[in-house]
């Protein structure tokens, strides 16, 4: 161990441990979850340190050296080195103050180390003086809340819902000619064709898709700037521009100053809206999942007009077993988000005055959310979907069995003649073209014309 000091006092830290008294004061305090900040987040961290640090150069408030070491330990907490020494759990001080300190414990002393200087001695630059120019925890946290989750969501989940899309769109294609019943209230309905019950999958995922592309639009104002209370007490009036102006040359992403700081600090509904998004999307995607499992059910006494890939056994007890294990994992992420969600929606509403303290749930929320729904939507891709195969046979066994195909019908007799000849079909086990025939209400060529399901599948007039 070595002894640190801060505003409090003495306090020993572990002998190699690149944070400093603070931290290990918020390790002591909060030993709830044993679950850190999520890595995208600490990411976020480094990257808008490393933008103050160059704003402040820029403005003269930081002498070039310091903003350079300060810029190179920063950047190298953004490109993953150092997390484990950022330990403060989730479950901390509601501003996330302990994580900022975090992160400028961490640079000064990895700036100490660069320049040859002993960790814990804040040389040649302090982590509140320096590394903190100009920023409070109160408009850093906010600022890298807003920046790590646009970056997740634009990295991450849109490009994973777009590639599940694809691959929906894919089998769309490949099966655009087979033709299946349809299914409304879990009964059986008219038909459509399989390429078109996938495209319609494939369209949600692309909304889907979308709207986390609109989510990112939610997060361009940045609180930086406000300092404590949103008034910038202690910081350069040109701080915040130069800071959002950095960070969307780095990610780009539109970044901009709040246009009010007190409800950039004061109030999380843009996060509230974004975590509304991804329910939106869990449920999107929980609906496919389902659709898929039911129609690839059996394989001999469900639906089985799809056939899963077989991934994994099925039981341990049932030799043989295959299970749709894809769909229930998709199933359980689209749950676990929306309970997150629920989570976030709470958090915003619990900000009281000019500072939200839930800001640290409310990013292990939204990341876990991202992180989730982004795994989950590209394994579904890769390990179901492009591995589906279409039973030809059980669709066309079960078109040709339906009794829905007598609306086609309804121009030629009549509903209620129609309604008549399908409960005499259903309750004899005939088909329709033998009622119909036995009633002598149609001639056979009109009859197949009629009932021949091709054109049902995009009906004229």
């Amino acid at each position: 161990m070595r002894i640190e000091k801060d505003s409090m006092g003495e306090m020993q830290v572990p002998e190699d441990a690149l944070y400093g008294a603070s931290t290990q004061r918020a390790v002591l305090n909060f030993p709830i979850s044993g679950r850190p900040m999520p890595s995208a987040f600490i990411r976020g961290l480094g990257l808008v340190k490393a933008a103050c640090a160059t704003a402040n150069e820029e403005l003269g408030k930081l002498d070039k050296k310091k903003a350079q070491l300060i810029r190179q330990a920063a950047e190298e907490v953004y490109g993953g080195q150092w997390h484990e020494h950022f330990p403060v759990d989730v479950f901390q001080t509601g501003s996330g103050t302990s994580s900022n300190m975090n992160i400028n414990e961490v640079i000064a002393n990895r700036v100490s180390q660069l320049a040859g200087e002993t960790i814990g001695s804040r040389r040649p630059v302090h982590p509140n003086d320096d590394v903190n120019l100009g920023q409070s925890s109160n408009d850093i946290v906010p600022t890298v809340l807003h920046v790590s989750v646009a970056f997740a969501l634009k990295e991450e989940l849109v490009p994973a819902l777009d590639e599940l899309a694809t691959a929906l769109d894919e089998k769309a294609r490949e099966w655009s000619d087979l033709v299946k019943i349809g299914r409304t209230h879990l009964m059986d309905a008219t038909p459509l064709t399989l390429g078109q019950e996938f495209s319609g999958y494939a369209a949600q995922v692309g909304k889907a898709r979308d709207r986390a592309r609109r989510a990112v639009d939610l997060l361009l104002e940045l609180a930086i700037g406000g300092t404590a209370v949103g008034t910038g007490i202690n910081c350069h009036p040109e701080f915040p521009q130069r800071v959002c102006r950095i960070l969307a040359e780095k990610t780009g992403i539109a970044f901009r100053e709040a246009d009010n700081h007190f409800e950039a600090q004061g109030g999380r509904d843009d996060c509230v809206e974004v975590a509304g998004i991804l329910a939106a999307i869990a449920a999107s995607l929980t609906k496919v999942a389902n659709d898929i499992r039911l129609l690839g059910s059996g394989p001999r006494s469900g639906l089985g007009e799809i056939q899963l890939p077989a991934t994994q056994p099925g039981s341990s007890i049932m030799p043989g077993k295959v299970n749709p294990v894809m769909s229930e994992m998709l199933v359980q992420v689209g749950m676990y988000v929306n309970g997150m969600a629920n989570a976030v929606a709470m958090a915003g509403r619990d900000g009281h005055f000019e500072l939200n303290v839930t800001i640290p749930l409310i990013a292990y929320a939204l990341h876990d959310s991202i992180t989730c729904l982004s795994n989950g939507a590209r394994t579904f891709s890769r390990e179901c979907v492009k591995g589906i195969e279409a039973n030809r046979e059980t669709c066309q066994e079960l078109v040709r069995r339906s009794l829905m195909l007598v609306t086609a019908l309804n121009p030629h007799i009549g509903y209620d003649n129609a309604a008549e000849v399908a409960k005499q079909a259903f309750a004899e086990g005939k088909t329709l073209r033998e009622v119909v025939l036995e009633k002598g209400l149609l001639d056979e060529k009109t009859l197949d014309e009629a009932l021949d399901p091709m054109t049902m599948i995009a009906p004229k007039g």
